[in-house]
């Protein structure tokens, strides 16, 4: 190796950083023992600050832009090594790159319950959590107050404090706001603007700012919100008692309903009994006379009669299917038959599951009617 390339080797006349993560705030620019040639080129990007450290002491700051490393673009650490305008010799400084873009959505919340004085519920515990965003406004504020020497600074080594700057500054705040609990969902953002102002005081002096701060729910206790819960149903009703009139007249309405489909259904039968016992009547010397008719219909218009009794109805449950349902008139058709036994299953309104016919009282009367003796001349 001839000294040119020795000399090429020791001597740095490129610097730049490229940053290709999420969450590093400072990185140092690693010299590897190598001096920093006099007239090299920084390269500072947008989002970028370049800090240059000599002998531990804190000297210039570049924004974005190329810059030639020279005594005219280094005032302060010119001033700190006494350089004259005709120095050109290397020189060793560090030189730490300050990420300078907004590092956001953020997550904090509270820890633990806050209490305060609310105007309606009285003392009340909540919680609260958001977002927030962190941006460097100072590089060499923040290099100094908060990175010392540290050779990569990430946003997680500093998030946990500012998450406590934040829940201190969020609980001073909801405390003294004597904002209502039940108002405080519509003010958040008005919240969140207090806060990031407090906050903003804090951290400016680590050479930071907080561009975003957003307060995403205000919770309460299960207990209280279970409580809340039952004041808005009671809301909802109104007038507890005419709400407890109201449900009793559907309940009523509704049994009155079902008592008029199974009235409605004896009904029928009792009515299709009647016409068979006209036609039977009728007999089969034909029909009345037209004068007992008329007779009789002056009878029928001067006295209306009663309604005809309600009578059972029955359905019959044979092979895993059901029938009916039958009138008693008809059920005694189906004794005749032999189609109804003492052991069939019958059924009907307000009767207490399936029974034999043989256990219902009303049908077991069919089943015990003995025709009449026989005639003498037999």
């Amino acid at each position: 190796m001839g000294i040119l390339d020795f000399l090429t080797g020791e001597f740095i006349d490129v610097i730049h950083w490229t940053d290709d993560t999420r969450d590093t705030m400072v990185w140092r620019f690693e010299r590897e023992g190598h001096e920093i040639k006099y007239g090299a080129k920084l390269t500072v990007r947008e989002g970028q600050a370049a800090v240059f450290v000599h002998e531990g002491q804190l000297a210039d700051v570049f924004t974005p832009g190329l810059y030639m490393l020279e005594t005219n673009n280094m005032p302060i650490l010119t001033t700190l090594q006494h350089w004259d305008h005709g120095f050109k010799s290397p020189f060793k400084s560090e030189i730490y790159y300050v990420n300078t873009t907004r590092f956001g959505d953020l997550k904090w919340g509270t820890k633990n319950p806050i209490i305060l004085r609310d105007p309606e519920f009285g003392p009340v515990r909540i919680r609260a959590f958001g977002t927030y965003a962190v941006k460097v406004s100072d590089p060499a504020k923040f290099l100094t107050e908060i990175v010392g020497t540290d050779g990569e600074f990430t946003m997680d080594e500093i998030s946990y404090q500012i998450r406590n700057i934040i829940v201190q500054a969020f609980s001073r705040i909801i405390a003294t706001a004597s904002i209502p609990v039940l108002d405080m969902a519509a003010n958040t953002a008005d919240l969140g603007a207090l806060v990031a102002a407090e906050i903003s005081k804090v951290v400016a002096d680590y050479g930071l700012t907080i561009p975003e701060f957003y307060i995403e729910n205000i919770s309460l206790p299960d207990a209280v919100e279970k409580a809340m819960d039952k004041r808005t149903s009671m809301g909802i009703v109104g007038n507890l008692d005419n709400y407890m009139k109201f449900n009793a007249a559907e309940a009523l309405s509704a049994e009155n309903s079902a008592m008029a489909a199974s009235t409605g259904a004896g009904m029928g039968a009792g009515l299709g009994m009647a016409m068979a016992g006209q036609s039977v009547q009728a007999g089969p010397w034909g029909p009345r006379p037209a004068a007992a008719t008329q007779v009789a219909q002056p009878q029928a218009a001067a006295q209306t009669p009663p309604p005809p009794p309600v009578e059972h109805v029955w359905h019959i449950a044979a092979g895993g299917e059901t029938t009916g349902p039958f009138s008693k008139a008809e059920m005694g058709q189906k004794v005749a038959k032999g189609e109804l036994t003492r052991s069939s299953y019958v059924w009907t309104q307000g009767q207490d599951g399936w029974l034999r016919a043989e256990d219902v009282t009303e049908l077991a009367q069919l089943f015990t009617i003995a025709p009449p003796p026989p005639p003498a001349d037999a």
